[in-house]
């Protein structure tokens, strides 16, 4: 059985079907990206991963160990084993900085609190914010934030990563920092890397496989130089950002008649 194994996993919401008998077996120390447009239930599949989801039908296995029915307090213990970076970071506003990188730390280690800060610092300067500690999340820009995320994810030496469209809202030099950093710690720290994103450089620059959804099932799944020869016709404009005919003709039939231009005029 693969590092994380996951079996027939369907879901739904309501009426919507999010994910439809998915199947997918990641090995550890792979750096997986999962792509695909919005609403396809990549960052559903994330919380299926990590526990925070539980599966209509299918199986979640994680290490050997099923994980989708455990009871919450047995769950709990699992989670250590990951970290996540969540899309917009989530720090806790009233906390500065240190504080927020040791939250993981003070809840779940029996550790002395100078310990916590220490280890909270040697995390903060492994993604490059020496010195941070006492600033607030409002004080920081937007790559500060989500690299302070990043140390919090990291704070329990945890054997998984996932990011949740890590590149959101950066700029496209900030939007590489952050990619270096996934790349680093991938090698420092030896972890398994699952990211969600929309970014497709990101995807090529620190995937070493690349997944695509599409209507909750899974159409592609190999490396980044096979999916940039994909015949497939989904794949292909996602990965080249390109908007069906379909699409293109539902915008023309949608457009708002341009009015004559009125020749009256006026004297005073």
């Amino acid at each position: 059985m693969a590092f994380i194994e996951l079996s027939q996993i369907s879901k739904r919401f309501g009426y919507l079907v999010v994910l439809s008998k998915i199947t997918l077996s990641i090995n550890e120390g792979e750096s997986i990206v999962i792509i695909g447009a919005s609403g396809t239930g990549k960052s559903v599949l994330l919380k299926h991963i990590v526990g925070l989801l539980k599966p209509d039908h299918g199986s979640v296995h994680f290490d050997g160990q099923r994980i989708d029915n455990l009871p919450e307090r047995k769950l709990s213990e699992v989670r250590t084993n990951f970290g996540f970076l969540f899309q917009m970071g989530a720090l806790f506003d009233s906390m500065n900085v240190t504080d927020n990188v040791a939250f993981p730390l003070r809840e779940h280690t029996p550790l002395a609190l100078n310990e916590i800060h220490t280890i909270a610092e040697q995390k903060l300067a492994m993604v490059g914010l020496p010195n941070l500690g006492k600033k607030m999340p409002g004080e920081l820009s937007g790559g500060q934030k989500k690299r302070v995320a990043l140390a919090r994810a990291i704070a329990l030496n945890p054997k998984v990563i996932l990011y949740d469209e890590p590149t959101t809202g950066l700029d496209p030099i900030r939007a590489d920092v952050i990619n270096e950093l996934i790349l680093k710690l991938q090698r420092e720290l030896k972890v398994t890397s699952i990211t969600v994103t929309h970014d497709m450089q990101s995807a090529f620059k620190i995937g070493n496989r690349i997944v695509m959804l599409h209507e909750g099932k899974i159409i592609f799944d190999g490396t980044p130089q096979e999916i940039q020869t994909s015949t497939n016709e989904t794949v292909r404009r996602f990965v080249v950002g390109e908007a069906s005919e379909q699409e293109l003709a539902q915008l023309r039939k949608s457009s708002v008649p341009v009015p004559e231009k009125d020749d009256t005029t006026w004297q005073v």
